[in-house]
């Protein structure tokens, strides 16, 4: 079975004819300009987030709540990873 990479399960072609659509709908000198603001867009956004992120950490600290919530949750990933690994490993090592 051949698998092809795929990007938010649209194929190849499918990429091409959306790309040739946007082409032909707004014109190839538009393109980069709407990309452009497409990428400052998302920055302003970026920025936001990580702004709000930031005030929610000091309020946080600021009144002694522990702001690390998901200090639990990646230390139980992480153990479940290394058991599967160490599974994985004496199954790879019968075969």
């Amino acid at each position: 079975m051949i698998l092809q990479p795929t990007f938010l399960f649209i194929s190849g072609a499918e990429i091409a004819f959306i790309l040739f659509i946007v082409v032909m709908v707004f014109g190839a000198d538009k393109i980069p300009e709407i990309a452009r603001g497409l990428g400052k867009g998302m920055r302003v956004l970026k920025d936001a987030t990580n702004d709000i992120k930031s005030e929610i950490t000091k309020s946080a600290e600021k009144n002694g709540i522990d702001a690390d919530l998901t200090k639990g949750i990646k230390d139980e990933i992480k153990k479940v990873k290394d058991d599967f690994d160490d599974f994985t490993g004496s199954v790879k090592r019968k075969l």
